[in-house]
């Protein structure tokens, strides 16, 4: 009986952090390239899926540049699903974005 209450346990578990949403990634430090998948306006934050299947949440911070034909443009240029190729500083657990160009 201990076993299948064990079994239950973990097919709830699994369950209920499926539901949780998608997962990120951590990276190494790098160029990568990948498209908006989700951005929020008022914390500065995109997500970001890359050509190799990582999930990248990135803050802007006030030293990251955003540009478009090499141009700075302003966060609110960004929509979900442009093209982008964000350049990353791995800081512990964190990726700090250093630049974000929009591809498209």
């Amino acid at each position: 009986m201990k076993k299948y209450n064990l079994i239950l346990l973990l097919v709830a578990l699994t369950l209920t952090l499926s539901a949780c949403g998608e997962g990120t990634d951590v990276v190494e430090s790098g160029t990568y390239t990948g498209t908006i998948a989700e951005l929020n306006a008022e914390e500065t934050e995109i997500y970001v899926e890359t050509e190799n299947n990582k999930r990248l949440e990135l803050y802007f911070t006030d030293s990251t540049t955003l540009t478009r034909n090499g141009e700075t443009v302003p966060f609110s240029t960004l929509e979900q699903g442009d093209r982008v190729e964000v350049t990353v500083e791995k800081v512990g657990q964190r990726l700090e974005p250093k630049s974000v160009k929009l591809l498209e």
